[in-house]
């Protein structure tokens, strides 16, 4: 296997969202597309979707990317098996330079569960962790960082804008008064319990707990997600083989609502779904993350050259 992470794995098991909507999708390319170009899973993680793509079609070529060197060493492990068939790359989707047109596009957006589960990633509000927050964690601000370089508006506007919160002005009163008085956050629970203070306490005991916007916003900024994002959708269609597809999964109504759009007015594609394909309710019950998933797909149309 083409590999370009030196990184040893760490637990990095990934359960794959709406992988059975994923491998029907790609069930409807025409073979001579199929046969024409790899398939390009951008964000691969774990290497789910990936694996289950390679064993149900034995001639594909997959090309995976990654930022976090932890998941590309989780996914080379993973997809061993299938090492003539794979080369994973370590880059941001919106750095990607394909040499060759694909058949397929697949990115699955934001942050995946194994982050979540690790501390020390700082993702976290129910596990306590340092502030980081950051996808690739060899380099960039951390959430910490960020936090003390704002000032009170600018982290409030970061918070609504981001995190769609409607308490971000008491939420950054709070969290410029507490480092001023007591100095930086020592971790994410800290933080968390600090941004719950601010929700009436009637609304601290709801199934959403109170920092998940809050936490939102601030991973979004350290990474630059929805700048990214653009530029993924702007560049991707050129990637692809006419006739050829790209699907995206979102996990918020703003990564969503840049994919509608895209997918509604980019003259090179030609948009397949309406509405946004979502879990099954027994998905929703095995895997809780895949409640708020939303699968969009286009095609690059065949006068696109």
């Amino acid at each position: 296997m083409q590999e370009e992470s030196k990184i040893v794995t760490s637990k990095f098991k990934h359960t794959p969202v709406l992988l059975n909507e994923v491998i029907q999708a790609i069930s409807q390319l025409p073979n001579e597309v199929l046969k024409k170009g790899p398939i390009l899973d951008a964000t691969i993680g774990g290497g789910g979707h990936a694996a289950s793509i390679l064993k149900i079609h034995p001639n594909v070529h997959l090309i995976g990317l990654d930022q976090d060197p932890i998941a590309i060493s989780a996914a080379s492990k993973s997809l061993d098996p299938f090492n003539s068939r794979i080369k994973i790359i370590k880059s941001n989707f919106a750095d990607f330079v394909p040499k060759k047109r694909v058949s397929f596009i697949l990115a699955d957006l934001g942050v995946s569960s194994p982050q979540i589960d690790e501390a020390k990633r700082g993702f976290s509000f129910r596990l306590d962790g340092p502030l980081d927050m950051r996808m690739n964690p060899e380099n960039g601000l951390k959430a910490n960082e960020l936090i003390e370089q704002m000032s009170e508006n600018e982290l409030a506007d970061l918070i609504y804008k981001y995190g769609e919160e409607r308490f971000s002005r008491r939420i950054a009163r709070r969290i410029k008064q507490d480092i001023s008085s007591k100095g930086p956050y020592k971790g994410t629970l800290s933080l968390a319990y600090a941004i719950a203070g601010c929700y009436p306490p009637k609304m601290r005991r709801r199934r959403i707990h109170p920092a998940t916007k809050t936490f939102q916003a601030l991973r979004i900024a350290i990474n630059n997600e929805l700048d990214v994002l653009k530029t993924f959708l702007n560049q991707s269609p050129n990637w692809l083989l006419p006739g050829g597809m790209i699907g995206v999964i979102s996990f918020h109504s703003l990564e969503d609502r840049l994919v509608k759009t895209a997918f509604n007015i980019d003259e090179r594609l030609e948009r397949i779904t309406r509405k946004p394909i979502i879990a099954t309710d027994k998905e929703n019950t095995i895997n809780p993350r895949s409640r708020s998933a939303k699968f969009r797909l286009a095609r690059r149309k065949d006068n696109q050259n």
